[in-house]
């Protein structure tokens, strides 16, 4: 698994896995006990996390490779995983209570497509829980070589309406104390990032962890950081 923003558990620091699973726990009780899909699920840590309490959940994505090691690595009786195409999903209409699509909609180049399917899939009383980051305005042509789009809050919203009745907004970032938040607007020039002897200072004087250390318990997923959140997550209703 060598693409640079595939997250494999066994081989990534553990902060960098909490930020992405923590979305996960936040889907969780959606989930319980329920039939769920997650689109895009790379290697499958969050599917095999989501059917410790769902009854089924069938994991797709487009990589060949991902589906492949998911089946060894996370396989169980109550998971399937499928290599598959977001835009053209194969599932019958309304197989599903909960779809979960986590970092992957910016990836996709027809992000209606795969929206027309979320919905299509989904049982009436269903619920479509998906994330992606936060931009301050929305990009077609982004910095980073593996996105297609980067969505402002606005943007985001009004797409997912599109295909929605109902879209509920919530904010992802980690717990900062003011002292960081403080620090964080002093480093005009961004050299706690660059110089690492800076960044072990910081999180002494800052009092919030790294990045690459910091636990679930410490990142937060709440409707009040929405506006300054690193990533969006919407809770969508058929």
């Amino acid at each position: 698994m060598t693409h640079p923003e595939r997250i494999v558990p066994d081989e990534t620091e553990p902060g960098i896995v909490a930020l992405h699973l923590k979305r996960y726990e936040f889907a969780r009780p959606f989930c319980a006990g329920k039939d769920v899909l997650d689109a895009g699920c790379g290697v499958g840590y969050g599917t095999a996390y989501l059917a410790e309490t769902a009854r089924r959940v069938v994991g797709v994505d487009v990589d060949a490779d991902a589906i492949e090691y998911a089946r060894t690595r996370y396989g169980r009786g109550n998971v399937e995983f499928v290599a598959g195409d977001l835009t053209e999903l194969g599932f019958e209409d309304k197989s599903f209570d909960a779809v979960c699509a986590f970092e992957v909609i910016e990836h996709l180049d027809e992000v209606d497509a795969f929206l027309v399917h979320a919905a299509r899939v989904l049982r009436a009383d269903g619920v479509f829980v998906v994330s992606t980051p936060r931009a301050d305005e929305t990009r077609s042509e982004p910095e980073n070589p593996y996105h297609r789009i980067e969505f402002s809050t606005g943007d985001f919203e009004s797409t997912l309406e599109r295909h929605f009745r109902t879209v509920d907004l919530y904010g992802q970032q980690r717990v900062q104390t003011r002292r960081h938040r403080a620090l964080q607007r002093a480093d005009v020039l961004g050299l706690r990032k660059r110089l690492p002897f800076l960044r072990g200072a910081s999180r002494l004087l800052s009092g919030t962890a790294s990045m690459e250390t910091v636990s679930a318990a410490e990142i937060a997923i709440s409707p009040e950081l929405v506006d300054r959140a690193t990533e969006l997550v919407a809770v969508c209703r058929p």
